[in-house]
């Protein structure tokens, strides 16, 4: 009874918030470092050691014999990269993998995460690669790398949970590579609370870091995420990292978006579109012929627009439905769309341009089921809500990249050469802009697309219709 008295004396415990991963001694309703209300849940942190050093001490003393230098005599050079022989990954990284770097992919469940994660050692049969699974079987790895193709020569496959345990293996084994799917499953034995807690998460990512960064491996790791889209864990997960990566998509479609959203070694406005297949992931070199099906015959309610995400531009069908409201409330309804938007694009129309469309149902869908957020949409949605209204077709050759304003007018969008040189190359011979879009003479030239400038919505419709 004595001895256990001793050792629950020596259990520390405290108190940690969910959103930025703060430590207090004490629970408190409100986080005193993000300001986050009810995020505050008790852990286990560690028991003491002999002689007093708990594990977060004993890691700050194996790293306190460093030095400080000079910023002048730090070596610049380029940084070693690693081409993973997937081109749209490799983009969005920033031209390959940099050596120990930490790398973190999120997304929804059953978005691909995995299988783009073992993807990456199939295609590219070169770099040795270690695959360490928390969740699966290494029976179940081997059948999906089957399905998957590719050469399984250089791929080790270790079905562990215990950080311990992986950082022995990697140690033993030597990769060139280590992906570990998910951190969320790893723990550390010298932190006692439970798997996929906020003590875990970050200790097994600072570890995994000192990893990289010691042995120069490139690690990945996956990462769940919570229901409001956001990585599951603390928030400093995000802060340890190099490269944080996100997997969009709609499970019920093929499309997926790979999204830097954080990049140490590149640029955070690149983008992947990738095709979920019966073979893995497939990717789209050119994701615009994949959004604008051309169809058979001129159908109304049908616009294109010419978008922006990040830096790679590409066009999007936008279709539209306007009907006589069948009971008394009119329906407003947008997949893929912020409907608040669309709302406002209505009153513009109604106030400004004059269409009374306050007693019809409104529908207004995505291509592809691609969620968009670029304003230069606006001017679409604008010319497919007016085609539906009065049931006649537009050019299936024409473009539209332009913000709507609240007084009617069409406002310029930024970087309007690359949208008109992308409408352009896929053969569209006319493309609806703001006049107060600046457009450079050889752009003009040399795309070979005719450009109609507009000032407010009642040209664009004298233009149009």
């Amino acid at each position: 009874m004595t001895d256990n008295f001793f050792d629950m004396a020596k259990v520390k415990k405290a108190w940690f918030c969910t959103s930025c991963g703060n430590e207090s001694p004490k629970w408190m309703g409100k986080c005193p470092a993000c300001g986050e209300w009810n995020t505050m849940v008790e852990e286990i942190v560690s028991k003491e050691a002999d002689g007093g050093v708990t594990s977060r001490n004993r890691s700050f003393l194996q790293t306190q014999n460093t030095k400080p230098l000079p910023l002048s005599s730090i070596d610049s050079g380029r940084e070693n990269r690693i081409m993973l022989g997937n081109s749209e990954l490799d983009r969005v990284l920033g031209g390959g993998i940099v050596e120990g770097s930490l790398i973190l992919i999120g997304g929804e469940p059953g978005i691909g995460k995995s299988t783009l994660s073992l993807q990456i050692p199939l295609t590219c049969n070169h770099l040795k690669t270690l695959y360490v699974s928390g969740e699966e079987s290494a029976r179940q790895i081997k059948l999906r790398g089957e399905r998957l193709g590719g050469n399984h020569d250089n791929c080790l496959v270790l079905s562990e949970t215990l950080l311990e345990n992986i950082l022995a293996q990697t140690k033993e084994t030597a990769p060139q590579l280590l992906i570990v799917d998910s951190i969320q499953t790893i723990y550390s034995q010298n932190i006692e609370s439970s798997a996929g807690s906020v003590s875990q998460v970050r200790e097994c990512a600072a570890s995994l870091l000192r990893l990289a960064k010691e042995s120069n491996i490139p690690v990945i790791i996956i990462g769940h995420i919570t229901k409001d889209g956001s990585i599951a864990g603390p928030k400093v997960l995000e802060h340890i990292v190099d490269v944080v990566l996100q997997f969009e998509g709609d499970t019920r479609h093929s499309f997926r978006i790979l999204r830097s959203i954080k990049n140490r070694f590149g640029s955070t406005a690149e983008l992947a579109v990738y095709e979920m297949t019966g073979s893995g992931l497939k990717e789209v070199l050119n994701p615009s012929e994949m959004f604008i099906p051309m169809h058979g015959e001129d159908l109304s309610g049908i616009a294109v627009a010419a978008m922006l995400d990040g830096t790679r531009p590409f066009l999007i069908e936008i279709q539209a439905l306007v009907s006589t409201a069948a009971y008394g409330t009119p329906q407003r309804s947008a997949t893929g769309f912020d409907v608040r938007r669309m709302n406002m694009l209505l009153a513009v129309l109604e106030k400004r341009a004059g269409f009374k469309l306050s007693q019809k149902d409104v529908f207004l869908n995505m291509a592809g089921g691609l969620k968009v957020s670029d304003p230069a949409c606006d001017l679409a949605v604008v010319a497919s809500i007016l085609s539906s209204n009065f049931d006649v077709s537009l050019s299936q050759r024409t473009a539209f990249a332009a913000e709507v304003g609240l007084s009617g007018e069409i406002r310029p969008v930024g970087q309007i050469e690359k949208r008109i040189t992308e409408a352009a190359k896929l053969g569209f011979s006319r493309i609806f802009i703001s006049s107060f879009n600046k457009v450079p003479a050889p752009v003009l030239q040399n795309s070979g697309i005719e450009v109609v400038a507009v000032a407010n919505i009642p040209q664009l419709v004298k233009a149009v219709f």
